[in-house]
């Protein structure tokens, strides 16, 4: 949060962590601490993704994403929507929050991930998982989102990089636009009829998510904290080494180091 706050006491690689009051949750004493990190930094980018309704930037010339659709309801579970979402990276720490969001609020989501990876997609909600290395994904996920009917939305890329936003715009090309939302700034040029804009975490869009829905849909398990931990070490001097494992590369984890 230093970042947003210019507050060195909001800075990382700390042993006690400041956190604003209307952006936590009480984690229900059945969950471990080692699996509910994957929640909150993960909700912050989703909700950003889902249901930021105003325009803005989150720095000059890059945009915030908002779709602004609806919250989702422990007390008033939703119905089929009829809308269809892709999400790129499916097995992410964003990806599998953004599925199970938007499965919660009647959404179809489609979900882009490695073979490997399909039952935790699943696990979140996906109703259909396509391979991100088939050679006629783009054709793939066309089909399958014909299959659902109108009402498509767009991308939302959690992975987000050179490699995957060729892909993603083919698709976009060949369902005639939408939205492409990217956790790292969009592509320079897209098309006119592709809305491109970024996901960030640190927003106001995930409040009424953390004060309503989080700590009644854990304990009901309507939200599953996914993916599941990789335990890299213990104790703060061994967040370098954590950090390097997570660069190598990591699948359907999420790196955590114990304090």
């Amino acid at each position: 949060m230093t970042l947003v706050t210019g507050r060195p006491e909001d800075g990382a690689f700390a042993l006690y962590t400041v956190v604003r009051a209307d952006r936590a949750a009480i984690l229900p004493s059945s969950i471990a601490f080692t699996d509910g990190v994957a929640i909150p930094l993960a909700l912050g980018a989703a909700a950003c993704a889902l249901f930021r309704q105003e325009p803005g930037e989150v720095m000059p010339g890059v945009p915030l994403a908002a779709l602004g659709l609806p919250y989702p309801s422990i007390l008033h579970p939703a119905t089929s929507s009829g809308k269809t979402l892709i999400v790129y990276g499916g097995s992410s720490t964003v990806g599998s929050m953004v599925t199970q969001l938007a499965a919660a609020i009647g959404i179809n989501v489609i979900t882009i991930t490695g073979a490997q990876n399909f039952a935790l997609s699943q696990r979140c909600g996906a109703a259909q998982v396509i391979d991100h290395g088939d050679p006629a994904i783009v054709d793939k996920v066309v089909a399958v989102v014909a299959k659902y009917g109108a009402g498509f939305i767009g991308i939302i890329d959690a992975i987000a990089t050179a490699e995957t936003y060729p892909t993603a715009l083919a698709i976009l090309a060949a369902l005639g636009g939408g939205h492409l939302a990217c956790t790292h700034p969009p592509p320079a040029d897209v098309p006119a009829n592709v809305n491109a804009s970024m996901v960030y975490s640190a927003n106001d869009a995930s409040i009424p998510v953390f004060r309503d829905y989080v700590t009644p849909a854990l304990e009901a398990r309507k939200l599953l904290c996914l993916p599941p931990p990789i335990v890299a070490s213990k104790g703060l001097e061994s967040i370098q080494d954590a950090l390097k494992k997570l660069q190598a590369g990591v699948s359907a984890g999420k790196v955590v180091v114990e304090l």
